[in-house]
């Protein structure tokens, strides 16, 4: 049996439909199994992920677990549990070795509890996801203007789609455990490119505004916690990190060339929809 942790997020619930139906008894580890919409093939189970000493009913039976970052003690209580292998979700940043960011510390912790616990694993890495461009929506049901941050800064955008692939393959594949994959999109955009190809999808003239690094700063500490605001100005002002790199890794592991930010958003394009009568 395979456990997804997350399994109703962006990353998980395309994990679950991508293992459905597979040959393999899928496990999802849900808040609320009501809600959740799963498979009808999936089992749905709750569970405290920051509290890994209740996780024993839903690790019961696991050969193999996907895991989302940031949650210290799961990797170890997976083990103790029989698991056999897990697939961590990380970062580009786990790479840089720098502690002092308060996003890479938490992905490096993530890695190291899951190397050292015993099971085996397989890490991912990707870059930057196309659903990023969901927190553009209340700017898009307010008008045609977004106004970004970083706008000179390039990201190798990848679809929560294909890094599901990666992972239900990492699951399939013995050759995929001890390695670490860095999936990502098959081009490298700016925000402005993201906008015209969402405008083109939507059939609206938007226009792309690049906010300085003090408006930028400022705009992003009003919901973000300050440690989050520095971490991300060092990955895309200090440059601590480079999401612009498009690697072949999806087309390596699941045979097939990943999607397009255009394909991601003509899917998507009823998320964008504005209310009638607003334009």
């Amino acid at each position: 049996m395979i456990l997804v942790t997350g399994a109703t997020g962006n990353v998980g619930a395309e994990l679950v439909r991508a293992l459905a139906g597979g040959g393999e008894p899928v496990r999802a580890l849900v808040r609320d199994p009501a809600k959740a919409g799963l498979p009808a093939d999936v089992e749905a189970v709750t569970g405290d992920m920051t509290a890994p000493e209740n996780l024993a009913a839903a690790l019961d039976g696991v050969r193999a677990l996907f895991l989302l970052p940031g949650y210290p003690g799961i990797a170890h209580a997976a083990a103790k549990a029989g698991v056999e292998h897990i697939v961590q979700l990380s970062g580009v940043s786990a790479a840089t070795g720098d502690t002092g960011n308060a996003v890479s510390r938490y992905m490096m912790a993530s890695e190291q509890e899951v190397t050292e616990c015993g099971a085996a694993w397989t890490m991912l890495r990707p870059c930057a996801f196309d659903s990023n461009a969901l927190r553009w929506l209340p700017q898009l049901r307010a008008g045609d203007t977004v106004r970004v941050p970083f706008p000179t800064v390039r990201t190798a955008n990848l679809d929560a789609f294909d890094l599901a692939a990666v992972a239900a393959r990492a699951f399939a594949d013995p050759g995929l455990r001890g390695e670490i994959l860095w999936p990502t999109g098959p081009e490298s955009l700016l925000p402005a490119d993201q906008i015209a190809i969402l405008g083109e999808v939507l059939g609206r003239d938007l226009r792309c505004v690049g906010l300085s690094d003090e408006e930028a700063r400022a705009d992003m500490l009003k919901t973000t916690p300050v440690e989050y605001v520095d971490a991300f100005f060092d990955f895309y002002v200090n440059g601590a990190v480079d999401e612009s790199i498009v690697r072949p890794t999806v087309e390596q592991v699941t045979g097939r060339a990943p999607r397009t930010f255009r394909h991601w958003a003509t899917i998507h394009a009823d998320a964008f929809a504005r209310d009638g009568g607003d334009r």
